[in-house]
């Protein structure tokens, strides 16, 4: 038999529900949909940079909500020129003395203030190298140290990492970055496999 406890939980989840059927979609969007809002009307009244302004600033924001993460990485056929401009490497089999460059994207590095307008973001990346039965061969904390410094939160933030393996035996080979975010303090990791062409 439904108890009068159960009944008065589905009354307010109907409740709730109604309530919500009710409210108008904008008013519960969000902050991003807010700012979107301000943006277009900045860009209506002839104000297109302060309308980029109020998107570039709530996407900031946004992003530091979010759980750090790599966005991509993968082998690429040489050093990127700029977020999003890479040429991917067809496959990840090396030959000797050829480097291993990589490319990644983060999301959610968090900023801090420098004074004066200035915001940096800062990370480090740690290396370890397996081979295929998963033991590791090498380590090196702080294979690569990043400072990013200016006037806004750049979400577009990438790098790229250039392993050199020469002298490595041919086989099958796991590679593993982590990623640390100096200013957040927290951290976040993805593997790479690759092969070592013999002769």
């Amino acid at each position: 038999m439904t108890t009068t406890t159960q009944l008065r939980k589905l009354a307010k989840a109907c409740l709730l529900s109604a309530l919500l059927a009710a409210t108008p979609p904008a008013a519960i969007a969000g902050p991003l949909a807010d700012a979107a809002a301000r943006a277009e009307e900045k860009a209506k009244s002839g104000d297109p940079n302060g309308g980029y302004a109020e998107m570039r600033d709530a996407f900031a924001n946004f992003s530091v909500t979010l759980p750090f993460a790599v966005g991509k990485a993968l082998f690429v056929a040489d050093k990127p020129v700029a977020y999003g401009a890479y040429t991917p490497r067809q496959d990840s089999v090396f030959r000797q003395g050829e480097p291993l460059v990589t490319y990644v994207e983060l999301i959610g590095l968090a900023w801090k203030s420098l004074g004066d307008g200035k915001q940096q973001a800062n990370f480090s990346v740690d290396l370890e190298l397996a081979d295929a039965k998963g033991d590791t061969l090498a380590k090196q904390p702080g294979f690569g140290n990043f400072t990013f410094t200016g006037y806004v939160r750049n979400q577009e933030i990438f790098t790229h990492l250039t392993l050199d393996v020469n002298g490595a035996k041919s086989g099958e080979y796991l590679l593993r970055y982590t990623v640390n975010d100096v200013v957040g303090k927290r951290s976040t990791s993805f593997e790479q496999k690759f092969t070592v062409a013999g002769d």
